[in-house]
This record gives structure tokens, sequence and C-alpha cells, in this order.
């Protein structure tokens, strides 16, 4: 490493807030306490204390280690007949040849499933089980996914869940998927798995009984850790989170682009590979921390949240459009100090539906909270780009012939601190180094066409996944050089201009839905979710808290780089510059197109 290097280096570090939560937590209503795992199977042990024999369903997340869960079950339980409710299942080679169109052979892509979990169980085999359980004599277990399909309504409900990223954690540690032989086959092929088939109808599945669950076990960090809530506490606390400003758990990966920005601005442990990506809003992945006044922490999706509380948290016309899916997704591109993103474009909405049966598609938006002078972006062709040429390059390119020429074919525009980029599917883009890239995006966040990878191989050493046909089918040719400059770059307005309140609208393109506001503020200021949700993030200055006019909720402090979220329910909202913090702030806020995020001067 260099000396220029080095130094560059120690002045960001010197300049950065360095307070980024990586554990923010949501405070539990007054009385509320999360259960440890003594206290969860006390609960349990003592559910027929009336002098009733008990039946406790606990229904497993697909993820869940199940023959740990049965040896704690065992060992805490000793008195129950523990029943498993996946001995009714199909076998396996039936469910395999089920769900075979779903998962397609490619690699990466599937379509989305619309399976119940019903459907994976031979019906004659559970109500077998469920007359069995029904006649007992003495108190009864059943443990697995679907194990509320095998009892009657009076039994003890227990959702026993999981966050998506951990059960990643645990496929690449060789954890099969489930009831899957293929504990080594390639991770991404379980991944697809999981993400087109099995979550699908896992989410379907809990949500049924969020209404009528006992109590709620987060398993996230093995059974002897295992925390809990009551049926009346979860539901409790996901309400009180839809009215109030909150933060997921960010998660951080590393990649063969991975940059040094993370490590050295958030306070990351060092690592063999650099870290790329930090998903710091994707709540169909992230997961939510519960703390009652004291005592241990819960764990719990941020799924359960959206798909609980979709309403409050949306708003009634995000809701109307998209369902119980939240539609904006924020995350982290670190290539600083590392390399270009992959070549790559993003699936029309026609065709994602056509072909994948995703509802809406992965347009997408590069804001650069930070770059270095000689950082760049890839983005649309050049002008006379010959398609015909340059999908013929990228073919050669893919054999290791020679690489692809990509400045021949594609524009590169340097990048500024703050620039913002919309890049509307089937635009051909990529960050390219030392850029640190907050994207702000719609939800779908896995159908990236890569059209080429600089020759590179995964963390894993396979090469990475290149799928140039669908590529090829939906690169927009028409948006070359002019088309670009005109509609894609330096695109800000300014809204309102007062003193110590500056509103410029940035990105993204009108083809897209997401509206993006930029708030440049050193004085208290006023916003409204105006009934959607909005999400935000520091992109200037060392903290912010977040205020409710009328004290509904309790001031909510955010830091540099933070992403939140300030759900529908919370109305009108106050931005307040943190006790010491200097200069000006600058927040950037998304909502869907058509219910804007509209300021509100306040006066102080």
């Amino acid at each position: 490493m260099t000396k220029q290097t080095v130094d560059r280096w120690a002045e960001r570090r010197a300049r950065a807030p360095h307070n980024y939560d990586h554990q923010p937590t949501i405070r539990l209503a007054e009385g509320a306490a999360v259960l440890d795992a003594d206290q969860f199977w006390a609960a349990l042990r003592d559910a027929g204390a009336d002098g009733v024999a008990p039946v406790v369903a606990i229904d497993t997340y697909p993820g869940i280690a199940l023959d740990e869960l049965r040896a704690e079950a065992a060992r805490r339980l000793p008195d129950h007949r523990i029943v498993d409710v996946e001995a009714a299942a199909l076998p396996i080679a039936e469910i395999d040849a089920l769900i075979a169109p779903n998962l397609t052979d490619d690699r990466v892509f599937g379509r989305m499933s619309h399976f119940a979990l019903g459907e994976f169980y031979d019906a004659d085999k559970l109500d077998a089980m469920r007359h069995d359980i029904s006649t007992r004599t003495g108190p009864v277990l059943v443990i697995g996914w679907g194990a509320a399909l095998a009892v009657e309504e009076d039994a003890v409900l227990v959702l026993a869940d999981l966050a998506r990223w951990e059960i990643q954690q645990r496929q690449r540690q060789g954890q099969p998927n489930w009831r899957a032989q293929n504990g080594s086959e390639d991770q991404l092929r379980k991944y697809k798995r999981s993400f087109f088939v099995e979550w699908r109808v896992a989410d379907r599945h809990k949500r049924e009984l969020f209404d009528d669950v006992d109590f709620v076990l987060d398993t996230n960090r093995g059974l002897a850790d295992a925390t809990a809530l009551t049926g009346d506490d979860f539901r409790g606390a996901l309400a009180a989170a839809s009215r109030r400003p909150f933060r997921v758990v960010p998660y951080f990966d590393p990649g063969v682009w991975g940059g040094r920005w993370m490590q050295e601005l958030l306070d990351l442990e060092p690592q063999s590979r650099n870290y790329a990506w930090c998903f710091d809003c994707v709540p169909e992945e992230n997961s939510l921390l519960f703390r009652g006044a004291d005592g241990p922490l819960i764990e719990l999706p941020a799924m359960d949240l959206v798909l609980r509380e979709p309403r409050r948290l949306l708003g009634d016309r995000t809701y109307a459009r998209f369902g119980a899916e939240f539609p904006i997704r924020f995350d982290f591109l670190d290539t600083m100090d590392g390399g270009n993103l992959s070549l790559q474009v993003h699936p029309l909405t026609d065709y994602i539906q056509q072909v994948f049966g995703m509802p809406y598609t992965q347009d997408e938006s590069y804001y650069m909270l930070d770059c270095d002078d000689d950082a760049v972006v890839y983005l649309g062709t050049k002008d006379d780009v010959d398609p015909d040429a340059m999908i013929d390059a990228l073919r050669v390119a893919q054999t290791g012939e020679k690489p692809f020429p990509a400045e021949d074919f594609v524009n590169v525009f340097p990048v500024r601190k703050h620039d913002h980029f919309p890049i509307p599917a089937g635009t051909v883009h990529c960050s390219g180094a030392n850029s640190m890239v907050l994207e702000i995006s719609a939800t779908p966040y896995i159908f990236t066409f890569k059209l080429w990878d600089w020759g590179r191989v995964g963390i894993d050493g396979i090469p990475r996944p290149i799928h140039l046909e669908h590529g090829a089918a939906n690169i927009q040719w028409e948006r070359d050089t002019a088309w670009v400059e005109e509609n894609l770059v330096g695109r800000v307005d300014v809204l309102h201009d007062q003193p110590g309140h500056r509103i410029e609208r940035t990105g993204l393109h009108e083809l897209e839905f997401i509206e993006v506001q930029r708030h440049w503020f050193d004085r208290p200021v006023g916003l409204d979710t105006r009934g959607t949700v909005n999400v935000l993030n520091l992109v200037e200055g060392a903290a912010a808290t977040v205020v409710s006019p009328d004290g509904a909720f309790a001031p909510f402090q955010v830091h540099y780089a933070e992403t939140f979220i300030v759900p529908a329910a919370v109305g009108a909202y106050e931005l307040h510059p943190a006790a010491g913090a200097e200069g000006t702030l600058g927040v950037v806020v998304a909502s869907v197109r058509g219910t804007e995020v509209v300021a509100a001067p306040t006066e102080h």
C-alpha cells in the first residue's frame, strides 16, 4: 500500500463520525418482556397446569435445525411425546418433482412459486397423524415446518422463526434446503430454492399463524440461547414498530470487487476478503432486534412486520399497489480500493413478469455516498453502437479468448460525492472502482443479468454466472449517450430553498416508481409521510434526531450512513440536528411516487 493511499484513508477516518450502529434495537412496550430459554420451556411445560395434558406445536421456518430442536425439546420436556410432523410430508423425490418447474436448470434464476405448505404433505398421513394426536393420553409436542397443520385449534402454538441471512450462513456451511439432499450443492442453487420456493411458501404459512401464536421463538443463535415472546407481546411489538421510526439490523458480505470504505469507516472487523455489500434496508432478509426494559434481546425477521402490519407500515395506497411487500431497498456497494462491479442490466417489467413471475422489476439508482477523484460510472450504450457487434464481443469475452472492450461500447462518466444516477431497468450499467455507492432501488434484488465480469471468478473459485441471453433480451439500445446525458446525469431540481433548509429532487427517472428528495438542513425541519412509507439515509453529518411534533414516539437518533424507516402511520415528523452536530446535514428520503414526502417548515 502506497503512502498516498495510507494518508488518504487516515484523512477519511479523521473526518468520519465513526458512530454507525451495527445492532439497532427497538424497545418493547412497558410490561412486555423477552423470555430467555429457561422461561420459554418452563411456560410450555406448565401449559397443562389446569389438569389437561397439553398439545404443543412448534411450527418451524425452513432452515431451523430440527435435530437440534428435537434434542432440546426432549431434554426440556421429558414427559412429552414428540411427534415429527414431517413424517407426513411427501417423499423427497416427489417434492423435487413438484417444484422442478419453479427451479429450472438455471444456476441463479427460477420462477416464483405459489404453493401452499399443505401441498408438500400427504393428506391421508396428515389426517391420521392429527387423529392420533387428538386421542392422546399424555402431553404431546409436534415439531416441524407445518406442525400447525397437525393439531387442533386448542393446541399451544409456537412459531420458531429464523432470519433469511442466518439461513444463508448455515447453507454456506453445508446445511441443505428443506427435505433436500443438497448439502454440498452450489450455494447459488440452494439460495435459488429458498428464494423462489421455500421462503414464499413459508411466509404465506406463517402469516396465517400470526393471529393465533402463543409464543414466537427466536432460533437465530441456536436453541441453547433461544429467546421468545408471548404471542400478545409479539403482536404488540410489531404494532408499536409500525408507528415509530426504526432501523433494521444491517449485514455485510464480502465480494470479489469489495472495497475498504465500510471496513474503515463503519468499524467492521478486517477479514481476508474486502466487504462488497451492506444490506441495511432489505426487509425480506434483514432482522429487527427487540429489547424489554432489561433482559435479553430477541431477533425477528423484518418481514414479520411487513406481513403483519402492511397498512400501517406501507400506507393504504402503497399497500394497494404492492400488497404486503416492502417496495424500496437501500444497500451499500463498496468498491473503494476494490474493483468494478459487473457490467449488467436488469429486466424490464414485462420480462420479469413473464419469465420469473415477479410482479415488478429491479429499477435502481446509484447515490454516491463517497468516491475518489478517479471514480466513474458506466451508464448506457454509446451513440450508434451496433447491438450485434456488442453482443458478439460479449460472447467472445465469455470464451476467454479476449476481454470485452467495455469503453468501446458503454458510456463512462466521472462521478463526484453526492451525485445520483437513476438506472431504469433495461439500462446497461455498473459502478467503477473507488466508489461508495448507496443503492436506492426497487426491492427485487437478485435479478441482475451480468453481461461481463472483467474475467473474474467468485470467492468460491467458480466463474460468476453470466446471463447474456437474458441481458440481450432487455438492453434498451436507444439509451445511448445523448439519452443518458439528458435523462440520467445531473438531474437535480430545487424544490425549496430557504435559509437553513434546501430541498432537491434527485433521481429517479420517470420510468421508475421511486421518488427521492434530498434535504440539506442545519435547523429543525418538518416532513410528513403523506400516507406512505419513507426510507431515509443520513448522507452528510454526524447525527440527526427524528422527533414527533406531538410526542407520539420517543426521539430517535440516527448516525452518518445509517438507513432508517419511517412508517406511513407516523404522519408528521421532524428532523433535528443532533446535539453537538456541526455544519449542514444531508438526508435522502425515498418514497413511492405519487405519495411524495412534502416538507412542512418548522418554526422553533
